[in-house]
């Protein structure tokens, strides 16, 4: 089980020229150079050091810090936005799938969605990563020798290889973005968007994604001329964060909000959406999250802040939709859940901190299969792996992100091993400090291992060790 000491890296913000005119982001990368300043009196790499865990480890005294182990990840990078993107998703690009990267230069794609204090100066940002090379430990082999480098264009050539570049092309968006989620639609990529405006809409974002990958060279950032949703829909009578794509059913989508109203869409030919101005009638509170089954086109879930887990028949109209309810799922809010794409189980968080991993043969009866309790805050998002069925990702509001390997427990007892050693889970696999107010994780679905974080103070894109 490898866990991190973390702190971030030096932080040395990109000027307008470099980073292009009216630019809005800042890319901080994790190359040797970096590293080095840390080398000089920061990180304990050489020296012996004590691994600190939330909730476990003494509290920090008085002018204490975290430092940041580089031998703990294959890759590390950070960067901002000007505004904090609080919600994004992952866009598959056409790099091709189950690629290894291990050390890099990566390339991927996110769309996220801002939370300005002024409604105006909200935006849809397509973030085009590229160039985000791994980890240099220092076991690496350096292939210069030292005589070229010392070179300074050599060192200059080697630093520009190693620098990672950030593409961004962003598009106006009238209100704070509560939630965004990509879809690929034929030929076309779309971003459904939970706006605190009570709107979900839909924007194409082909043209803006095609323009962040024929970007070159630096970083920079463009806006794009007015661009308009290419559908509304207006029925919600609160705002609301519920949202989630179909995985089996082409334009299918449904979202939920805070006045515990849940909508199923349906796409129509030509491109055009229905949505169920009804919609299913059960839960009695906000619903927080929503996911559809990976594999039964019509079967869906969601949880809510009245302690319930709920699942749904869309093919159903009215009450008998609900095909099974679980109360009390949690001690209190459920806000989060994802549902495997492999097993038959679900992962959920709650307000109490929890994380409750749910076999879909046994969930009637109220009762999960695991839990674990290492966060110490509200849990804010759960992901299950893409391809590692037994692995998921979790962050919460204690700052924590937390990776998690169910199978570990079968393991350790076949092995005899205790159950938890220093209070720690053998389930537990890692723990990513650093970022505060940790809203949202994702694993990339092309790049095994590769995952991402949104927090109030930026994005972290990482690979860990044992991942």
């Amino acid at each position: 089980c490898n866990r991190a000491k973390f702190q971030r890296f030096p932080r040395s913000k990109m000027s307008d020229d470099e980073m292009g005119q009216g630019s809005d982001v800042e890319m901080d990368g994790s190359g040797d150079e970096s590293v080095g300043d840390l080398a000089e009196g920061e990180t304990s790499r050489g020296k012996s050091g004590e691994v600190y865990i939330p909730g476990v480890s003494r509290a920090l005294k008085r002018n204490e810090e975290l430092e940041f182990d580089p031998e703990a990840y294959k890759l590390f990078h950070s960067f901002e936005t000007v505004r904090p993107c609080l919600s994004f998703d992952v866009a598959r690009d056409g790099l091709g799938d189950a690629r290894c990267e291990t050390n890099g230069p990566v390339e991927c794609y996110l769309v996220a969605g801002t939370q300005a204090e002024k409604m105006r100066d909200n935006e849809i940002m397509i973030l085009g990563l590229k160039n985000l090379v791994g980890m240099k430990h220092e076991d690496d082999s350096d292939s210069e020798s030292s005589d070229d480098s010392s070179d300074e264009e050599a060192e200059e050539e080697k630093t520009k290889k190693e620098t990672p570049v950030l593409h961004a092309v962003s598009i106006a968006h009238y209100g704070g973005v509560n939630r965004i989620r990509v879809n690929r639609l034929g030929d076309s990529t779309v971003a459904a968007v939970w706006n605190d405006q009570k709107k979900v809409q839909l924007w194409n974002i082909t043209g803006a994604l095609a323009d962040s990958q024929a970007m070159t060279g630096e970083s920079k950032s463009t806006k794009l001329a007015k661009e308009n949703p290419i559908f509304s829909f207006t029925g919600h009578r609160m705002e609301g964060y519920a949202l989630a794509w179909s995985p089996t059913t082409k334009g299918q989508l449904a979202s939920g909000d805070n006045a515990k109203s849940l909508h199923i869409w349906h796409m129509r030919e030509g491109g055009s959406w229905v949505v169920d101005a009804k919609g299913l009638p059960g839960h009695t509170s906000t619903i927080e999250d929503i996911q559809w089954s990976p594999t039964e086109a019509a079967l869906l879930m969601s949880c809510s802040s009245d302690k319930t887990i709920r699942m749904w028949d869309s093919r159903v109209s009215g009450k008998e939709a609900c095909v099974c309810v679980v109360n009390n799922a949690h001690a209190s809010d459920v806000n989060v859940l994802s549902w495997n794409q492999h097993d038959a189980l679900v992962v959920t968080g709650g307000d109490d901190a929890a994380l409750h991993v749910w076999s879909l043969k046994t969930i009637q009866y109220g009762q999960p299969v695991a839990r674990f309790k290492q966060h110490t805050g509200p849990i804010t998002s759960v992901e299950w792996h893409p391809t590692d069925t037994t692995t998921f990702i979790a962050t919460g509001e204690d700052d924590q992100t937390s990776i998690w390997d169910i199978a570990t427990e079968a393991d350790a007892a076949a092995a005899g091993a205790e159950e938890e050693v220093n209070g720690v889970p053998p389930q537990l696999m890692f723990l990513h400090l650093g970022q505060k107010e940790v809203k949202e994780a994702h694993w990339h679905p092309q790049i095994p291992g590769l995952a991402m974080s949104t927090a109030l103070n930026g994005f972290n894109v990482f690979k860990t060790i044992n991942c």
